[in-house]
């Protein structure tokens, strides 16, 4: 009898082997699953691309200008540019971008933007605080008259974009600040020729209610 009771005992399975062991361990992975799911419906962000700076139209924007950023858009996802829509060669912003701001698909081309250049310009006098990488402005000018007399002020070019403001007297020496202006390349004839004259050039936000910007 004794024998008998050693050998039932002996013929025990451990504890890993035990059904109720393995139920367990099933139900925690199912578990696991499930919250993991769960969470994968919630999350519903995406990765899509923001300015790492404050950046003008005629900008070729890479990877490196550019910020990937984990957002929720819905529907909305597909009108602004995400890493797998950027090309290796880049694109070129059409409009200025802020610093921080998704890129619309609107403001980006994969062409240069036709019709406009650069040009830097010494102004008379200073500038405004919204005069800033990528505002909009309007170039004004007095014509130099006789015995440092300047004739009334008027608009040469309307809406150009602020490319940067450079450092005081950065252009030949001038005393007040320089500025360097993407604008349509039939103004810059006009420009080229006030800057020649000596005519006084000022800055004007272009944007409604801005203040004179230089004297």
């Amino acid at each position: 009898m004794g024998q008998e009771k050693t050998a039932g005992a002996g013929a025990k399975r451990p504890l890993w082997f035990d059904p109720r062991f393995a139920v367990g361990v099933v139900l925690v992975l199912g578990s696991i699953i499930g919250v993991t799911a769960v969470v994968a419906s919630v999350d519903d962000s995406a990765q899509m691309y923001v300015a790492r700076t404050t950046m003008p139209a005629g900008t070729t924007i890479t990877a490196a200008e550019l910020e990937p950023t984990a957002v929720r858009l819905g529907t909305a996802e597909s009108r602004y540019l995400d890493p797998a829509g950027l090309p290796e060669g880049g694109l070129v912003l059409t409009r200025a971008v802020a610093a921080g701001e998704l890129i619309p698909l609107t403001a980006v081309s994969d062409t240069a933007e036709l019709g406009r250049t650069g040009v830097v310009v010494a102004l008379s006098g200073d500038i405004a605080a919204s005069v800033a990488a990528g505002a909009p402005v309007d170039l004004w000018a007095a014509q130099q008259l006789e015995h440092g007399r300047f004739g009334p002020p008027g608009v040469i070019v309307s809406s150009a974009e602020v490319v940067r403001v450079l450092e005081d007297g950065g252009l030949l020496g001038s005393a007040g600040r320089s500025v360097e202006l993407r604008l349509p390349t039939s103004s810059v004839a006009a420009v080229l020729q006030a800057v020649a004259n000596g005519d006084a050039l000022s800055l004007v936000p272009a944007s409604p209610g801005a203040e004179l910007g230089a004297g």
